[in-house]
This record gives C-alpha cells, structure tokens and sequence, in this order.
C-alpha cells in the first residue's frame, strides 16, 4: 500500500495531506513530498494524518528525517490526527516534533483558520 499527499501552501506556514498507509515502501514518496514541500514553502509544515490509515516504524522514521530535514532549513514540522495505532518518538538529536489532535488545532496555534 501507498500513500498519496497534497501540500497546500499558506502565507506563514505549509500542510501537507497525507492518506494511506505510511510504510517503508511509502516512505519515498513521503521523502519526495517533502523535498516538494521544502522547495515551495516557508515557515512550519503541519503534517495533516487524519486520512493515514497507519504507519509502520520505518515510516515514523521517514517523519522524524523530515523533521531534521526541514530543521536544517529553518523550518519545523507538526503533527495534526496521529494515527490510534502509535505515537511519534523522535530519536535523540532529532527535533521536537509537536503533535494536535487534529488540522483545525494545528491551524489555531498559529492563528490560522
């Protein structure tokens, strides 16, 4: 199974949408997603998985690369509706990843709706 991604761009922040399920197999794409992202947007990048049907642990590894990825660059990433199945635990010297329970929460912290 695979993932599919649509990334929308606002002024002071970018969501990308992924739907699917996130496993090493989808974790390519994923990594294309975000060097698309990290191309095109600025500010922090909400991840929105509230259509992920799940995620294996290579493709919770493919979230924390984004995030030091992007960390390089200057920008963050959050998490908006985690999967039920796990939670997100970055590795050690890997960025704090903050995660909302859903896109409209991750928007209200930033002001955004």
């Amino acid at each position: 199974m695979t993932i599919e991604w649509r990334y929308t761009d606002y002024p002071a922040l970018g969501v990308l949408s992924v739907s699917g399920h996130l496993s090493g197999q989808a974790a390519a794409r994923f990594a294309g997603a975000v060097g698309r992202v990290e191309a095109r947007g600025t500010g922090p990048l909400i991840l929105d998985l509230a259509a992920l049907q799940g995620w294996s642990v290579e493709g919770q590894d493919a979230i924390a690369d984004a995030a030091a990825r992007l960390a390089a660059c200057g920008r963050s990433v959050e998490l908006a509706a985690i999967p039920a199945d796990g939670s997100l635990v970055p590795g050690a010297g890997q960025p704090h990843i903050p995660v909302h329970p859903d896109l409209d929460s991750a928007l209200a912290t930033h002001h955004m709706h």
